[in-house]
This record gives C-alpha cells, structure tokens and sequence, in this order.
C-alpha cells in the first residue's frame, strides 16, 4: 500500500502541471485580455504596452514556464482587473465554496444511503419504485431551474429562506439542497446496487443462518462490503462539487470560488483563473489519495494485496 501511495504523490505533480497546461491554452483561446484592459480610446500602439508590460507578448509557452516558476514560489500573479494577488482573492472565496461542498455533499450521504438500503432490501416493492423514480428525475433536472424552483418556493412565496448571498446558516440552505440532487440520486442508486449484489453472497446468507439480526447483518456486513464504490463516488463527488458549483453560485448569488471564477473567465483574468484552478486541482489530487487510503482501512483484502 505504500508504494501505492508513494506513486500517487509522485504522480500528482505531472496531473497538476497537465490541468494547469490545459487550462492555460484554453484561456488563450477565449481571446486577448488586453481588449479588456485597454479603455475604449486606446490605440494600437497603447494595446502594445499594456500587452508588454503584462507579458503577453512572449511566446504561450515562455508564458506557462513563468507562470509555473512563479508558482512553485507561491507567486500566481496579480489580478488584471482588481490588483490585487490572484492566490488571495482565491482564498478568500474558497472557504464559502468549501462550505457549500461539504453540506451538499453531507446532504447527498444522509438521504441516499437510508434510501439506497432500504430499495435494496425491498427490491420490486412501491417503495423500490418510488425511490429509483427520486434517482431518476434527480439525475435529470438541471439543478440551476432547481434552485429557481427552490427560491420560488421557500424564499418569495413561503419567505422562509433568504433569497440569495450568504446572509448566515439559513442562508447555505437552498443552495446546499439543490447542488445536492443530482449526487443524492447517483449515490442512491449506485448504494441500492451494490446492496442487492451484495446481499447474494454466500456470508450474508452464512450471518443470517447464525441468528444475527437483521440490522446487524445489513450494517456490520452488507454495508461495509458496499461502501468501496460509494467512498469512491464520495470522495471523487466532492471535488466535483467543488468546481461544479459555478452554475448555483451564480443563481444564489453565493460568494464563492465558482463565481469568482466565472467573473474572471468572464473578464479573461488570467492570474485568478490559474490561481483557482491550482487550488480546486490540488484539492481534487489529494480527495482521490485520501480515496486510495481509505480503500486499505475498508477492505482488508486490498491492503494485502497491495503489500
């Protein structure tokens, strides 16, 4: 397991730079930020000096090395547009992004699993049904006409909730919820398959000869068998909560790195764009170690076999 572990941070470096490399050629693709910068009486020659004096003018490639030599001294440049150091404003929007993954993703867990447990053990029934119907129109609302759906409800017409921003705990609500949907869907019914799969092994049917109870055998055997894929699809999930969470960012207003990441896509900042896509990457390497560790502690069999 440790060269497993070994090799997976050894690797993680190369996965960095290749995510950073494409996302760079990508921003150049959007067009040049100098149209942005310049004001509208600017002329060419005035184009020419602020291209110069940002460094666009260098070849994309001498571009990425400086940008990645500076970045390994935790320089990522300053914003374009509002002076300030790229990695800072990134952290100062992360943790309310981080707050909104981890509750939608807390969400997801909480509902799902119960749901994926009890359309396992009562396969065929209405119960089964209803909750593979949850799943599916789960995996298919768009989660933005959701959250619309959702401020419609609770926040103009109930006036439970506040509408948008991050006005406190009542605030996180809404959003949480709808980022929430579409993860507690697959969580469901990925949980319901690997219960039924699961529940046909011969130890199962071995536990329930012994006398244990019924809870005991779905939670101490069936459960822990099953949670390979689902530690999986978790941890993996809340990275992508992380960097999928532009689009309700956007309808809650939620000050969070999604929308600051969209602002400066928007604007063609490029500094706080590589800054933040840095920092959700990182993240996203390490979630998938922890994933890795995690196996080893669920299932024996595979530390051993990774020994």
């Amino acid at each position: 397991m440790q060269t497993v572990v070994v090799r997976r941070i050894l690797e993680s470096p190369i996965a960095l730079v290749a995510v950073l490399l494409v996302v760079f050629l990508a921003l150049l693709a959007t067009g040049d930020p100098v149209e942005m910068l310049a004001p509208p009486e600017a002329t060419a020659q005035d184009k020419a000096q602020i291209r110069q004096a940002y460094g666009l003018d260098q070849p994309v490639l001498y571009q990425f090395g400086v940008f990645l030599s500076r970045a390994v001294r935790g320089d990522f440049g300053r914003s374009f547009f509002k002076g300030k150091a790229a990695m800072d404003l990134v952290l100062e929007r992360f943790p309310a992004s981080l707050q909104l993954a981890v509750a939608s993703t807390l969400i997801a867990i909480a509902v799902a699993i119960p749901l994926g447990i009890i359309a396992g053990v009562a396969r065929g029934t209405l119960v089964d049904q209803f909750v593979m119907a949850l799943a599916l129109v789960g995996q298919s609302v768009a989660n933005f006409w959701l959250g619309l759906m959702l401020i419609l409800l609770f926040s103009v017409n109930l006036r439970w909730l506040p509408v948008s921003g991050n006005q406190g705990p009542q605030s996180l609500v809404l959003p949480a919820v709808a980022l929430s949907f579409s993860l507690l869907a697959l969580l469901a019914r990925l949980t319901r398959s690997e219960m039924l799969e699961v529940l046909g092994e011969d130890y199962i049917r071995t536990a329930r000869a012994k006398g244990l109870a019924s809870h005991v055998v779905l939670i101490r055997h069936a459960l822990r068998n099953s949670l390979i894929p689902l530690v999986t699809m978790t941890g993996l999930s809340l990275g992508w909560q992380l960097g999928g969470a532009v689009v309700i960012e956007s309808v809650f207003a939620w000050p969070g790195l999604g929308l600051l990441l969209l602002e400066s896509v928007l604007r063609r900042d490029y500094p706080v764009v590589l800054a933040g896509v840095t920092l959700l990457a990182a993240v996203f390497i390490l979630l998938n170690l922890l994933v890795d560790l995690l196996y080893a502690y669920i299932d024996p069999r595979i530390r051993l076999a990774s020994s």
